[in-house]
């Protein structure tokens, strides 16, 4: 299990700091509520009386691994102390084997597109979790084309129009010599036209540029280079734009609003959910580890303001290439020891499927 911030660096804890901080922070994610120095002297196996267990806390709360919401209240751990807990002294269980069993029954199901077993995986992650479902991953391969045409739109260049038979349109620019004659857009058109048209892009490309270099296309030099620079444009991932974002289960962001500023925070979250090109991006940086990663709160400007958390692991393709990110988002206050091997096999199951 990797995080966004192993990077950090943090205070040593003795025994007994070290088990009232890891009951306190098991206590928080169980109730969502203020722990006082009464309730963990009931869960704590050592023998400490409330008050020295408040004085641990305030060793704690000087560390910065703590605070007090309200005066006289008990205390939650900081974005800070949650990291601490989650790198160090947080024991991931294992999922339950029905749980395991469900998800991959749910996600093997024959007869579904990839498409669908993906969304299915989400919706599953997010209905277990109650929290939302993300996923990002590659755009499948393309659709067949239907219509492929050059169009002039200013001195050397000119945009590269595809329609699919899906009915998807996407356009590409293109630089092209100084001085092309317009005869030559037309002619590469019909060239790929002829030799596209009910195939993808993918399946097509490698015959037709060993066409082009055995000179069999009988193309002049100009319109060769058009039809060159349109497929190698073509083909060209395009970066956040060949993203897919999957989100489900927003609605049990809900759950947990009990307060004004959980109505805050949450429309906050929501604004940042919208914001779908920085949410991928933050997604896309689990591909850079093994397994799980998890993103704490401020750790990402994403979440400075809304306060929430990701639990994330890549999938890779029959190839062991990584090619998507599942994960799940919620209240920093995450059932972490339950959501992180969910989220885990979950990606396992997608690898599986898709070799």
């Amino acid at each position: 299990m990797e995080s966004f911030g192993s990077r950090l660096t943090y205070p040593t804890l003795s025994e007994r700091p070290r088990e009232v901080f890891r009951h306190l922070v098991e206590a928080f994610l169980a109730s969502g509520e203020p722990v006082g120095s009464r309730t963990l002297s009931h869960r704590l196996p050592l023998a400490l009386s409330p008050a020295s267990i408040r004085n641990v806390m305030a060793d704690l709360e000087a560390l910065g691994l703590l605070y007090a919401p309200h005066t006289s209240a008990g205390r939650v751990p900081t974005e800070k102390g949650l990291r601490l807990f989650v790198d160090g002294l947080l024991e991931v269980g294992d999922l339950e084997p029905q749980e395991r069993r469900m998800i991959e029954a749910r996600m093997m199901g024959s007869g579904q597109r990839l498409e669908d077993v993906l969304t299915q995986a989400t919706s599953l992650l997010s209905g277990l979790s109650r929290c939302a479902g993300l996923m990002v991953t590659d755009k499948q391969d393309a659709a067949a084309l239907k219509h492929v045409e050059f169009v002039q739109v200013g001195p050397g260049k000119a945009l590269v129009i595809m329609v699919s038979e899906d009915g998807q349109v996407e356009n590409r620019v293109i630089d092209t010599p100084p001085g092309l004659p317009n005869s030559a857009l037309v002619e590469a058109s019909n060239y790929l036209n002829a030799r596209l048209t009910g195939r993808s892009i993918d399946t097509a490309r490698a015959e037709i540029l060993a066409e082009l270099e055995s000179e069999r296309a009988m193309l002049d030099s100009l319109t060769a280079k058009i039809v060159s620079a349109g497929l190698a444009t073509m083909a060209q991932p395009g970066g956040i734009n060949d993203k897919v974002l999957i989100v489900r289960g927003t609605a049990h962001l809900l759950d947990s609003v009990e307060a004004q500023a959980d109505i805050e925070r949450i429309r906050t979250l929501f604004d940042d959910i919208e914001r779908k090109a920085d949410l991928i991006r933050l997604l896309e940086l689990a591909k850079e580890g093994d397994g799980v990663r998890i993103f704490i709160g401020s750790e990402n400007r994403l979440f400075s303001l809304s306060g929430s958390s990701i639990v994330a692991a890549p999938y890779a393709n029959a190839a062991g290439k990584i090619v998507g990110v599942i994960g799940v988002l919620g209240p920093t206050r995450l059932n972490y020891g339950r959501i992180i091997p969910m989220v885990d096999h979950t990606a396992k199951v997608i690898g599986r499927l898709l070799g």
